[in-house]
């Protein structure tokens, strides 16, 4: 078993793409230690001669994973060597749709093609939203969120809400439930009139101490105790008033982020 790989993303696009296809499927290994460099934007076969040249140089020899969304075949083949270990993703699953749907796909990269300037302004206008709404700012434009995002400071709501905006093109708030709420077990009147937006992120008194401690080292706030205690006190106040809960512990924002999502039933036709 290797102990370490090096991992090369090559698109002709931005990468994206390809990049979160190999690392779905590299975490699946967690005992090697894989190294990763991503290579946008290879178009053309001299493009493509100098990343692979580069490639070789940098691995010595030692079978590098390369994983590709490369559609113009000359390039693509400059990739496709004994050298290296070559995952090619568009290949095969264009060829078999290719034969299913009974037509030829247009083999152009990237997504812009598919993007309109409707998508595009709901996507900016969704960030602005999250931007200006983060924190407990402006409450008094909630009504106009898909999502308001409720829990203790350092439990994850701006994360989650950034990916929401930026990512899924929701408007996303969210509000810190501070001591004055969490000591009279209440929420703001502005939250309450939207309930049915609301979710509330949880996390463990553990993984809340770790944040709060990197933020305020040594601090009352960071203590082990006072994390216990605020998130007690805020889970009576969402089992009160009825609030879907999702715990951040252990995931990662993507999956936080769906559970989010699927507890507010939100159709995927309003998702980017």
């Amino acid at each position: 078993m290797w102990s370490s790989k090096d991992i090369y993303y090559i698109s002709d696009s931005s990468g994206i793409l390809v990049t979160n296809l190999g690392q779905a499927l590299i975490c699946q290994f967690p005992e090697i230690n894989f190294n990763e460099e991503k290579f946008p934007f290879i178009r053309t076969v001299a493009e493509a001669k100098k990343t692979m040249k580069y490639i070789q140089q940098r691995s010595g020899g030692r079978r590098p994973i390369i994983f590709s969304t490369i559609l113009d075949p000359k390039v693509r083949a400059v990739f496709d060597s004994p050298e290296v270990e070559y995952f090619e993703a568009y290949g095969t699953f264009l060829e078999r749709l290719e034969t299913c749907l009974e037509t030829q796909a247009v083999r152009e990269p990237g997504f812009a093609r598919h993007s309109t300037d409707v998508t595009m302004n709901k996507r900016v206008e969704a960030i602005h939203y999250c931007l200006a709404h983060d924190d407990g700012i402006k409450v008094g434009e909630y009504d106009e969120a898909d999502i308001i995002l409720l829990g203790v400071s350092r439990a994850g709501k701006t994360p989650v809400s950034v990916f929401l905006a930026t990512q899924m093109g929701l408007k996303s708030a969210n509000f810190p439930l501070t001591s004055e709420y969490l000591n009279s077990y209440r929420l703001p009147e502005l939250i309450r009139q939207n309930l049915s937006r609301v979710v509330a992120l949880t996390t463990s008194p553990e993984h809340l101490r770790s944040a709060r401690e990197k933020r305020y080292p040594g601090s009352r706030y960071a203590k082990l105790s006072t994390c216990v205690e605020e998130l007690k006190l805020a889970e009576q106040i969402y089992l009160k008033a009825r609030i879907p809960i999702v715990s951040s512990a252990g995931k990662s924002i993507e999956e936080t982020a769906t559970q989010v999502i699927q507890e507010l039933g939100i159709p995927k036709k309003f998702i980017l």
